[in-house]
């Protein structure tokens, strides 16, 4: 069931991102990172994903995936944790994930750095802003977003290598835009005045906003239904 709807889906997928990038004037649509979200889903999605060269896997929680690793060994795929992150799973999850999207608090940021020195490596991970001011969202505000990827960067043990963001779940095309638009504005001013910001992945978009996160700047996006289908019950 899950190569059938890949081999379908997959291409159609990939033409959206570059017509997205056509209708916004970008040359880059090799370049946009897309990351297959198969929480929810079994072993078999990743089986699937691995045949039709789906090369990132996205998960939410970090026993899930583990419990995933373990029943599909090594399939030659790369995992990012892309839900929030518990700071008592954060020694587990970067045995698991090469890039954690979801650091939503300097606290967080440094349970991450204090266990990424004990392994003698800096993790890389994504700051998550919350641009759509929800309540129901995690992240930093925008306003507060430069000087707290400045104090996240200054750790010892991590290296911010971009930006997460998650519009809110609306068929308002403005509302969208604006999000991704402030999204995009602080990542700007994250690459130009702060040294240790390394300006690599804008994640920004998933199933009903993506192709109007790639037209506003997103070089990574986080797909789940649009590839897999809805969620076992």
């Amino acid at each position: 069931m899950y190569l059938e709807r890949l081999q379908a889906a997959l291409p159609e997928v990939r033409s959206q991102i570059e017509r997205a990038c056509e209708r916004s004037g970008r040359s880059d649509a090799g370049s946009i990172e897309l990351v297959g979200v198969t929480k929810g889903h079994p072993v078999e999605a990743l089986r699937a994903a691995s045949e039709v060269g789906l090369a990132v896997i996205g998960e939410s929680r970090v026993q899930e995936a583990a419990d995933k690793l373990e029943l599909a060994g090594d399939l030659g795929l790369s995992w990012h944790l892309v839900g929030h992150l518990q700071r008592n799973k954060v020694k587990m999850a970067l045995k698991l994930f090469s890039l954690i999207h979801s650091v939503d608090s300097v606290r967080l940021a440094q349970a991450v750095a204090k266990e990424s020195t004990k392994l003698n490596r800096r993790s890389p991970v994504l700051v998550q802003v919350n641009a759509s001011g929800e309540e129901s969202k995690s992240g930093f505000e925008v306003e507060e977003g430069l000087a707290a990827v400045r104090e996240v960067g200054e750790l010892e043990g991590v290296r911010v290598v971009g930006l997460m963001s998650m519009a809110p779940h609306s068929s308002d095309e403005g509302l969208l835009r604006s999000v991704f638009r402030r999204t995009r504005e602080l990542y700007e001013r994250c690459s130009d005045e702060l040294e240790k910001f390394e300006p690599r992945y804008l994640s920004m978009g998933m199933t009903n906003d993506y192709e109007i996160a790639i037209e506003e700047g997103s070089n990574l996006v986080r797909l789940g239904t649009a590839l897999f289908g809805g969620r076992e019950p």
